[in-house]
């Protein structure tokens, strides 16, 4: 496991301890029909799970369908609204449930389908009031992209932090209802791992990291994956910039996109 290195003496954000407390698992999830209802049923083996909750963030297909017949309680957005507020809404719709506050929030992605049961290890360190949120590490995944998002993710977490990240950009975390909702509103998109990392560590909450044997569907090279990375590197470059985070070198990433970002600091400091 891998620790934020708090420093002596911070204050622990989260009473009581978490030990005993229930778990739902949030799924954000858009287009991924042939996927999702394995993930459902793997997800809701994890000990401890009282409620699986699928975020149908504006798909086309009938993911939403699938993920309600293999057991998950499902919240439909009409129109793509993007990662951070399908996380946003998977925990309201937890905290409508009976019983549904206060208790742990393990958000997943749709597409580990079989494996997503493996992400018990998440939980451990939460329940025993360990760490406030906690982070897999995935093993190495075939076909992934160059690593310019999670260098550009990473160094900022440092810069804003001094903590050392290994995945930052890694989905599939634990935490504990209070740590969630101090870290409301969360950061648009794709930039809602960095920006929630940084928010919790500012808050002197506990974030560690722990190795998880998970495997999801790559990006791959096409031009659609480039698209992708793209927003990805939009996402967590604005989620910095509002942080008051640059990238230390910007001559380590391609012009345009280092103009953006500049753009967006120069954007974000007229609005303050």
């Amino acid at each position: 496991m891998v620790d934020n290195g708090s420093e002596q003496g911070a204050p622990s954000a989260v009473e009581p301890p978490a030990a005993g407390r229930s778990i739902a698992v949030v799924i954000p999830a858009k287009d991924e029909e042939a996927r999702i209802g394995g993930t459902v049923r793997a997800a809701a083996t994890i000990p401890g799970v009282s409620v699986v909750v699928v975020v149908d963030d504006g798909s086309s297909d009938r993911t939403g369908a699938v993920a309600r017949s293999a057991g998950a309680e499902v919240v439909r957005h009409e129109k793509n609204r993007g990662k951070a507020a399908a996380m946003e809404s998977g925990a309201a719709a937890v905290r409508a449930l009976p019983a549904g506050s206060g208790g742990l929030l393990l958000f997943l992605d749709a597409d580990l389908q079989d494996t997503a049961a493996r992400a018990a290890p998440l939980v451990a360190p939460v329940q025993a009031d360990e760490a406030d949120m906690t982070i897999a590490m995935l093993p190495a995944q075939p076909g992934g992209g160059h690593g310019l998002v999670v260098r550009l993710s990473r160094d900022g977490i440092m810069r804003a932090t001094g903590w050392a990240a290994t995945q930052p950009l890694s989905g599939q975390r634990c935490i504990t209802a209070e740590a969630f909702d101090a870290a409301l509103p969360l950061a648009a998109g794709f930039g809602v791992e960095t920006g929630l990392t940084i928010d919790l560590l500012r808050l002197h909450f506990r974030v560690l990291e722990v190795p998880c044997d998970l495997h999801h569907r790559v990006t791959g090279a096409d031009w659609r994956a480039q698209v992708h990375r793209g927003r990805q590197f939009r996402d967590v470059g604005l989620a910095l910039a509002r942080r008051g985070v640059l990238p230390q070198r910007f001559d380590r990433v391609p012009g345009a996109a280092a103009r953006r970002a500049v753009t967006w600091a120069e954007h974000v400091r007229r609005r303050r």
